[in-house]
């Protein structure tokens, strides 16, 4: 998937991954390496976070260690996509999806917020498709996707953000 401007169109062409009538299909998605949001999830680069969230490893003692069978999982992502997150209200995906061999999902991350679904690593661009919300564009690079919050209003407190 090219990121030289590649349409929304296109991408659906590409991926098979319908969106919503109301969106407008010919408009070129937006690719940046810049932390970005869709819905109820956020994209992060990973150094932003690396504090904050890793993979888990098999070290005792490591911020991420869990124990045999905990690891992490890695899968390539193809133009099929990987579900990501599938939103609360609607029950729409979030799908990631990129050319085959330029991109992997991890999950089984280690975040002391508990937010991070997973790892995007991508040596091309990477989209997340939504039906409601399109498509953004995530250059190459590594990145953290995790749930958003939101302050509560009644009672207050912090929730996830329901798509």
């Amino acid at each position: 998937m090219n990121a030289n401007a590649l349409t929304l169109d296109a991408l659906i062409t590409r991926t098979g991954i319908e969106i919503f009538d109301y969106l407008e299909r010919s408009i070129t998605i937006p690719v940046t390496d810049q932390p970005q949001a869709q819905g109820d999830l956020i994209v992060v680069p990973s150094e932003m976070l690396a504090r904050e969230v890793t993979e888990r490893h098999p070290e005792p003692g490591s911020m991420g260690y869990a124990p045999p069978g905990w690891f992490s999982t890695t899968r390539d992502v193809g133009p099929t996509g990987i579900e990501v997150l599938r939103s609360a209200a609607g029950g729409n995906p979030h799908t990631l999806v990129a050319d085959p061999g330029t991109c992997t999902w991890t999950t089984g991350v280690v975040d002391l917020r508990g937010l991070a679904l997973g790892i995007v690593a991508n040596s091309a661009a990477a989209y997340l498709i939504h039906p409601e919300h399109g498509a953004s564009g995530i250059a190459p690079g590594r990145y953290v996707i995790r749930r958003q919050r939101e302050l509560g209003f009644a009672g207050g407190g912090v929730m996830l953000v329901a798509d």
